[in-house]
């Protein structure tokens, strides 16, 4: 175990004070080891994957960090199995390498894999919960390992019952390819059109991920270490669903704003109507690189909808920004989104 190792080093948005401890767990064995004991000595315990999801207080974790580090990944012909501690991004391009179709869309994403079914992580029109076979989990309480069917997970938008609690551990995730090398229908305009192919039509996984990896950068969605657009947790807030009963008046106080004529971004949601977070957070006031160029945390100038730290920010910054961006759109329409990341010891 190694002490008092700074967060910000193992986040993407480089923030975050010190780990007590950090214990590095190579293997799953080793993982489910460690915190069967941590638990039964009731240390605290956070467990970490890739860091990409994650707003830590400046005044760390006074605890035993677990960090998961099993990256292994087997390929199958219509399935792939990825220990929790593989790179998302790199499962994703094994496939692609090996002709396998299914996981194109979810190029970029950072992160782990054993975080994927925990948020139900989505892109371009698809979903891990869509892909998902079964995922294997440590029972924090019983001590059990146990395999579980994605309808055990509550999946939803950008969640799951894995989300908000700790008593089970994503050790594995099994998740359903294509054998033929042909891509996900393709759902997401944007993609399609990059591709210039229609809505619902297939085509070769190379191509798809070349598109989907370039429409990323383009928005400061793949991490690179020059630029501070990608240090960040990804999209900030989850786009809202608004309920039928509650968006007349919603989309009332919009067309007051931004005017009558303007076409308001709307999708279908589970219980209602979905709005865009980033289009609200711009009509808001909030715009690209938001509030000013010397600013230590910043809306991304790419996309409104990642919060930036700029190389000199602490939590404390990324914190006070995001509240004021969502009790900004909460006034000016009424509607109140809500953070996508996973905080440890503070609270937006």
């Amino acid at each position: 175990m190694s002490e008092q190792v700074p967060l910000s080093t193992l986040t993407t948005l480089r923030l975050g004070g010190p780990a007590a401890l950090l214990a590095e767990c190579p293997s799953s064995r080793i993982l489910v080891d460690v915190v069967r004991v941590l638990d039964d000595a009731r240390v605290p315990t956070l467990i970490l994957g890739g860091g990409s999801n994650l707003v830590i207080s400046d005044d760390g974790f006074d605890g035993v960090v677990v960090r998961v580090a099993d990256a292994g990944v087997e390929l199958g012909e219509e399935s792939v199995l990825a220990q929790a501690g593989a790179v998302w991004d790199d499962v994703v391009a094994k496939t692609v390498a090996a002709g396998l179709g299914g996981l194109e869309c979810l190029s970029g994403i950072p992160g782990s894999a054993g975080a994927t079914p925990v948020q139900n992580v989505g892109a371009y029109g698809v979903e891990v919960g869509s892909l998902l076979r079964r995922v294997q989990l440590l029972d924090r309480v019983t001590g059990e390992v146990r395999w579980v069917e994605p309808d055990a997970l509550g999946l939803g938008y950008r969640t799951s019952v894995l989300k908000h609690r700790d008593d089970a551990l994503v050790l594995a995730v099994e998740v359903a390819v294509r054998p033929d090398g042909s891509s996900a229908a393709l759902q997401y305009r944007e993609l399609a059109s990059a591709l210039g192919a229609e809505e619902g039509e297939r085509r070769p996984t190379v191509d798809v991920r070349e598109k989907v990896l370039g429409l990323r950068r383009g928005k400061g969605m793949v991490l690179d270490a020059d630029d501070h657009d990608t240090w960040s947790a990804g999209s900030f807030f989850t786009n809202p669903v608004v309920s039928d009963v509650n968006l007349p008046t919603v989309l009332d106080a919009i067309a007051s704003k931004v005017g009558a004529d303007v076409r308001i971004p709307q999708f279908p949601g589970a219980a209602g109507t979905k709005l865009s977070a980033g289009w609200l957070i711009e009509r808001a006031g909030f715009g690209k690189g938001y509030p000013r160029a010397d600013a230590r945390v910043r809306l991304s100038t790419k996309h409104t909808l990642a919060l930036t730290n700029r190389g000199s920010a602490c939590t404390g910054d990324l914190v006070a920004l995001a509240r004021e961006v969502r009790d900004g759109v909460e006034a000016a329409f009424g509607v109140r989104l809500e953070p996508e990341p996973v905080t440890v010891g503070c609270v937006i």
